[in-house]
C-alpha cells in the first residue's frame, strides 16, 4: 500500500480522496493544514489518523510515502521541494509550478532522490483523452486545432465589487492562463508537441491578473488556437480538424463525449466508459509509477512542455508572478 497524505483541505482534495478509495494500493493516512481544527475535521471525515500543522513534520514522517499537494500555485514549488528532498513521491495539482524554472528544479531533485513527480492534470489520463488520441488517425493529417475553456468564475463578482480573493491574486501565481488555460495547453502539447511559434493576447484586469486570453500556435503542418477565460462562459465544443473530418470534443477539461464528423457529413460517436470520479485515472497512473520503484518522465515531460508554452505567453503579455523574481 502507498501511504498518502494531503496538503490542502478544499473540495478538490475531497474529490481526490473519494476517487482514491477506488484505487488499489491507495491508503489515506493524514492531512497537513495550518489550522489544526480544520485539519482534524478533514482527516476524520476521510478516516485519516494523522494531522500535521508543520510541513517539516510531514516531510520527516515515516508513516507517509507520498503527498498530494493541492495548495495555491505559488506554494507548490517550496512544498514539493521539501517533500522530494525527504524521499516523498508527489502529485501536484495544476498548474504544477509557477514557472518552468521551478519545475526543472523539482524534476532534477526527483531524479536525484528517485521519486515520482507528476501533475494532477486529470483531463489527459482518462478514457476520453485516449479516445481523442486513437481517433487522430481517422481524420489525418491534422491541420487545425481549436481548444477552448471559458468558465465564468464564481469569485469574479466579488472581484468586481472590490474583493480580490486568491483566484484573482497574482501573488498566488493565479490567473486565467494558470487556472483555466492550462486545461487546453497541456493536452495540446501532449497530442502534438511543442509549437514552433506562439502569438498571444490577454486582457489584464485592473490591478489583477489576466481575465482571459487567446493563443495562436504554429506547427510545421498545422495551426492551433487556445481560448480561455475566467470572466465569460463558452457554449462551444473544442475540435481537431483534419483533411478527412473533425473530432468534436464536448468539454476539453473533462472529455465525456467525443464524436467524429467526416467530410461526407457522416458521424461516428466514440464510445468509452468513464468513471464519475474521473480523478481515479491520474491517481492510478501515479500509483503505478510509484510501484515501478524508479523515477520516470513519461508524464512530467508534458508538464515541462506546457510550462514552456505558458511562460512564453506570460512573457508576451508582461504577466510576472512574484515567483518569477526569485
Amino acid at each position: 500500500m502507498v501511504r498518502i497524505a494531503t496538503i490542502g483541505t478544499n473540495f478538490v482534495v475531497d474529490w481526490f480522496l473519494q476517487a482514491g478509495l477506488k484505487c488499489n494500493d491507495f491508503s489515506y493516512v493524514g492531512t497537513y493544514s495550518r489550522d489544526f481544527q480544520k485539519g482534524e475535521t478533514f482527516s476524520k471525515k476521510h478516516n485519516g489518523k494523522l494531522i500535521f500543522t508543520n510541513l517539516n513534520e510531514l516531510a520527516n514522517s515515516n508513516e507517509i510515502d507520498a503527498v498530494y499537494i493541492a495548495s495555491p500555485n505559488s506554494l507548490h514549488y517550496s512544498q514539493a521541494k521539501l517533500m522530494i528532498e525527504h524521499g516523498k513521491h508527489v502529485l501536484i495539482e495544476k498548474t504544477i509550478t509557477s514557472n518552468l524554472k521551478e519545475l526543472e528544479d523539482l524534476v532534477s531533485l526527483a531524479k536525484k532522490h528517485n521519486v515520482v513527480i507528476m501533475e494532477a492534470m486529470r483531463n489527459v489520463f482518462g478514457p476520453g483523452f485516449k479516445a481523442i488520441q486513437d481517433s487522430l488517425q481517422k481524420i489525418a493529417p491534422v491541420r487545425r486545432v481549436s481548444f477552448q475553456y471559458c468558465q465564468y468564475s464564481s469569485r469574479y463578482d466579488k472581484f468586481k465589487s472590490g474583493i480580490i480573493e486568491n483566484a484573482f491574486n497574482k501573488d498566488f501565481s493565479n490567473g486565467s492562463l494558470t487556472d483555466i488555460g492550462v486545461y487546453c495547453i497541456h493536452p495540446l502539447v501532449k497530442l502534438f508537441g511543442l509549437p514552433k511559434e506562439i502569438f498571444s493576447l490577454a486582457q489584464i484586469l485592473p490591478k489583477s491578473i489576466d481575465g482571459q486570453g487567446t493563443m495562436i500556435a504554429k506547427y510545421s503542418d498545422m495551426l492551433a488556437e487556445v481560448t480561455y477565460s475566467k470572466i465569460t462562459n463558452s457554449m462551444l465544443p473544442s475540435q481537431i480538424q483534419g483533411e478527412k473530418g473533425a473530432i468534436i470534443i464536448n468539454n476539453i477539461p473533462e472529455p465525456r463525449e467525443v464524436e467524429i464528423i467526416y467530410n461526407d457529413s457522416t458521424k461516428e460517436k466514440i464510445d468509452f466508459a468513464l468513471d464519475e470520479d474521473d480523478m481515479i485515472y491520474e491517481i492510478q497512473e501515479w500509483l503505478s509509477l510509484i510501484n515501478e520503484g524508479t523515477y520516470n518522465d513519461r508524464n512530467i515531460r508534458y508538464s515541462l512542455m506546457a510550462l514552456k508554452v505558458m511562460d512564453k505567453i506570460r512573457n508576451q503579455q508582461d504577466i510576472v508572478f512574484p515567483a518569477d523574481l526569485k
